[in-house]
């Protein structure tokens, strides 16, 4: 089994910033993709941003020139640095992996809340 915990949520003002973490855990030969999504009440979850493990990257049109997702593979571990945080970046976000181990399984983190507001 792979667990994902994420960490880092809170609340913050607007304009202000916030580093989430995901640490995978469990039975791992590697793990490919790794992202972060988000969910508001009544909305679909959507996908904030990507990386592979080569170090491609892409991001939501919302976020880009905003967020930065990088990756310590050593530690199984995935960050997003969110700066200018504004009150729509509200919701619960998701970590998001694609791990290798014998076949390769999607899983989901539990999720943290980012509240932006004054």
């Amino acid at each position: 089994q792979v667990q994902l915990v994420e960490s880092g949520g809170g609340l913050v003002q607007p304009g202000g910033s916030l580093r989430l973490s995901c640490a995978a855990s469990g039975s791992i030969s590697s793990i490919t993709t790794m992202a972060w999504y988000r969910q508001v009440p009544g909305k679909q979850r959507e996908l904030v941003a990507i990386i592979t493990s080569s170090g491609s990257i892409n991001y939501a049109d919302s976020v880009k020139g905003r967020f930065t997702i990088s990756r310590d593979n050593a530690k199984n571990t995935v960050y997003l640095q969110m700066n200018s945080l504004k009150p729509e970046d509200t919701a619960v976000y998701y970590c998001n992996a694609d791990v290798l181990n014998i076949i390769l399984r999607n899983y989901w983190g539990q999720g943290t809340q980012v509240t932006v507001s004054s």
